[in-house]
């Protein structure tokens, strides 16, 4: 009789712990990405806190991951934050990576904008670290979100366009990163949405972003973000 008891309010608990998110708390999220994108134009652009807003906005969305894992343990893989599917997203996503480094190049030779340098070895290491934590936040919870809302029902297609014109717009006012991040978001919202997994698009899209800043873009973060500090 006890251990049937344990068992219920265990299971009992467990329910509580794990009951559905609600609307609210979709778009509150989606807000939140919101406001965190629009602080990327004041911290970084307009008074060039870069490494201070990323330090930053890693530290309070993990801190938010960390609190709903204690609410609820199953969200981390709803979520996408999961390892069961990582070799086969991977493949999946093989072709569209393949595609993207070649075009990189062609463009970065047709500009003369190729400038790689030892600097891109430790962006390749950490920007995948960034690079998870924006598309947890944009296709994560933007897109996630929408997705599954139960007071609108949006077609997958608009959930997809609305996420990467979030993503492109944030990336304002280079015309280079508009382009490939909205063509980015698109190719990774599409996935997502089929098979979730934020590490594979994550790991993903900090290399592709380290290396299109050395080719296309003609810019060098790593000088940008690092050095600045020690100038």
């Amino acid at each position: 009789m006890k251990t049937r008891l344990t068992k219920y309010l265990s299971d009992f608990s467990n329910l509580k712990l794990n009951r559905p998110i609600s609307d609210r708390v979709r778009f509150l999220e989606i807000i939140a990405v919101v406001l965190t994108g629009a602080g990327k134009f004041i911290f970084m652009d307009y008074l060039n806190w870069r490494l201070p807003f990323v330090v930053v906005a890693i530290i309070a969305w993990l801190s938010y991951v960390l609190y709903r894992y204690k609410k609820d343990q199953r969200v981390l893989k709803d979520w996408g934050f999961r390892r069961d599917n990582f070799k086969k997203v991977i493949f999946l996503m093989l072709p569209f990576t393949s595609i993207s480094i070649v075009s990189f190049f062609i463009i970065g030779y047709y500009q003369n904008t190729i400038n790689l340098s030892w600097h891109i070895i430790p962006l390749l290491i950490t920007y995948p670290i960034w690079g998870t934590i924006q598309q947890f936040l944009t296709i994560g919870l933007v897109a996630g979100n929408l997705s599954t809302l139960k007071c609108i029902k949006l077609k997958r297609f608009a959930v997809i366009l609305f996420t990467a014109i979030l993503f492109s717009l944030v990336h304002y006012p280079s015309t280079w990163l508009l382009i490939g991040t909205f063509i980015l978001a698109l190719v990774y919202g599409y996935y997502y949405l089929r098979s979730k997994n934020l590490y594979v698009l994550g790991i993903l899209h900090g290399w592709l972003g380290a290396l299109f800043y050395y080719t296309v873009v003609d810019q060098d973060p790593f000088a940008d973000i690092f050095l600045h500090y020690f100038n």
